[in-house]
């Protein structure tokens, strides 16, 4: 088995099942843990962009027909009954606040020796699904490899960004070996192959990442050095002799984007320092040598909240000489999850608390005269829902301590492995906005960001629309998604997105169409979700569907 996100989703849980017949898997771009590392919730908040997206989109899609001429004359019927059965994933996904049983089923940790088959692991360091990386391969006792790119949830030959290859060769000689007895030498190569990731200027639609391939023949490398920085040691934008104090502001992230790079909107990160006007900045000083991470970086500080439920935000951000800053890796903790992420619990305002969070996987070389730089911020916006309350954070800037996973010395394996070259492709990645006016376009993006002086609220607006042209016994449809989300900036838990999705299907017996619209609200205590789905056949009114639903805010 194999396949990408949510096939790979498939693939990992098959195998934990063991059934006999299957010998081999390879996820793409999948996750071992579906609260803390999918589209449901980040570091115990819940996610923000990807509700624009994924939830919205599956109630539409889910909502579609199947294929007249592969079901039969009954397609009618089968489309009635899942339209009336269905029910948006999201209802089930606020019911979970909190980690439970059920975002342990179809999680892979901690059991990892569930699985004995053969794996070889996808992933890409623009990807949402980073953190199954590193942390899978090492926990895995079956026969295992890894391929890590610097790609986004997309095809490593078309994904922005590259360098771009075809890993097909790949995939082949995995199956070859595990499923015919090949012995083509995959399973003597050293198991990681990765690409080491160096300073690049950041960008939404920056095409390359610049680095190189390598081997490297074990997780954790025994050159891996856990090196603290003491913030204390730092030049910060903190006031204070010790106690720095960073007002909640519910907006900041929003030159960060989505954590999960894809297709356009979904893009990289900008010049973070529009952020750090509102953040908490620690810069060390410049690097006299070069000076490579790999793996997971951690924050460990002590910090105080004047509310009894906010959020941490922590940067790592690549400092150039003209003083750009381009963002590395990102973490976030809800501080109510600092114990337990299966029971939450209130934060004493006034009381320090010593909390402890990894930041994403993440491979970077900060080159010589480069400075790291640390940023906090009580939001990670949009990429995550803002807290409830407005409010001071104040960090002890004495003992906190930024640990990095330094790469102290050259790979054991001289020789560079060498990935082919990714074929020639009529897919153009859609990286400029066109007029969404304009009716001959077949498509069109939308990447937005407004700030409203008077109100204080600050939008994000993404969506896309495409319309494909019939190919190879698929008929020609039209997609369309994406939406806006808003936060005012003196009262975080004042947020909302509003969001829809449509399909078009223009089969040869019918023209079917499936919308959805969908309002996602909060106030300091609750969420308030509405969706609506309607259906068309040929321009005629089919089925319709409401929900509306309020949620408590469990510890979010």
């Amino acid at each position: 088995m194999y396949g990408t996100s949510y096939s790979g989703f498939n693939s990992i849980q098959v195998a934990m099942e063991r059934p006999p017949a299957l010998k081999a898997i390879i996820p793409i771009y999948a996750t071992d843990d579906r609260y803390a590392d999918d589209v449901h919730y980040f570091g115990g908040a819940m996610r923000g962009l990807d509700v624009l997206d994924y939830p919205c989109y599956m109630a539409a899609m889910n909502a579609l027909p199947p294929v007249p001429s592969i079901y039969g004359d009954d397609w009618r019927r089968v489309w009635e009954q899942r339209v009336k059965e269905t029910e948006p994933w999201l209802v089930t996904w606020l019911e979970h606040q909190r980690f439970d049983d059920y975002w342990q089923f179809g999680s892979l940790r901690p059991t990892y020796g569930a699985i004995e088959c053969a794996v070889m692991i996808v992933a890409g360091w623009a990807d949402g699904y980073r953190n199954n990386t590193l942390r899978t391969f090492e926990a895995m006792t079956c026969p295992k490899r890894l391929i890590v790119g610097p790609w986004a949830h997309s095809s490593p030959e078309t994904s922005v960004p590259g360098p771009n290859h075809d890993l097909i060769p790949e995939h082949l000689r995995w199956w070859d070996h595990w499923l015919k007895g090949i012995d083509n030498g995959v399973d003597r190569e050293p198991p990681i192959v990765l690409y080491a990731q160096r300073s690049t200027l950041p960008a939404p639609d920056r095409r390359e990442v610049r680095g190189e391939w390598r081997w490297e023949p074990t997780w954790p490398p025994t050159r891996l050095v856990a090196t603290d920085l003491a913030l204390a040691r730092a030049a910060t934008t903190g006031e204070d002799e010790r106690f720095d104090q960073l007002e909640i502001r519910g907006d900041v992230g929003w030159t960060a984007w989505i954590s999960c790079a894809a297709g356009m909107p979904w893009g990289q990160s900008d010049d973070q320092r529009p952020d750090e006007v509102h953040s908490l900045t620690y810069t060390w000083q410049p690097l006299e040598h070069e000076l490579e991470i790999l793996g997971y970086a951690k924050v460990r500080l002590t910090v105080s909240s004047s509310t009894p439920i906010a959020y941490l935000s922590a940067k790592i951000c690549d400092v150039f000489p003209d003083g750009t800053s381009s963002l590395v890796t990102r973490g976030l903790l809800n501080l109510t999850h600092r114990d337990d992420r299966t029971a939450p619990t209130p934060l004493e305002p006034g009381q320090p608390y010593e909390v402890e969070f990894d930041l994403e996987a993440a491979s970077w070389t900060f080159e010589a005269g480069h400075r790291i730089r640390l940023d906090l911020a009580g939001a990670d916006w949009p990429n995550a829902w803002p807290s409830p309350c407005a409010g001071t954070l104040t960090v002890d800037r004495a003992s906190a301590v930024l640990t990095l996973p330094v790469v102290e010395g050259p790979t054991p394996v001289i020789e560079r492995p060498v990935l082919p070259p990714a074929r020639p492709s009529p897919v153009v990645p859609v990286l400029d906005r066109a007029d969404r006016d304009d009716k001959e376009n077949p498509g069109w993006t939308r990447w937005e960001i407004t700030h409203d002086q008077l109100t204080r609220e600050t939008r994000a607006y993404a969506g896309s629309f495409n319309d494909h042209v019939a190919s190879d016994g698929v008929p020609s449809f039209s997609e369309l998604y994406g939406g806006h989300m808003a936060v005012r900036t003196n009262s975080p838990g004042t947020a909302r997105a509003e969001a829809e999705a449509r399909f078009v299907m223009r089969f040869p017996e019918a023209t079917c169409e499936s919308h959805v619209v969908m309002t996602l609200a909060s106030t300091e205590t609750e969420y308030q979700l509405r969706f609506d789905l309607t259906t068309s056949e040929s321009g005629k009114a089919r089925w319709h569907r409401s929900w509306e639903r309020t949620f408590p805010r469990d510890h979010q």
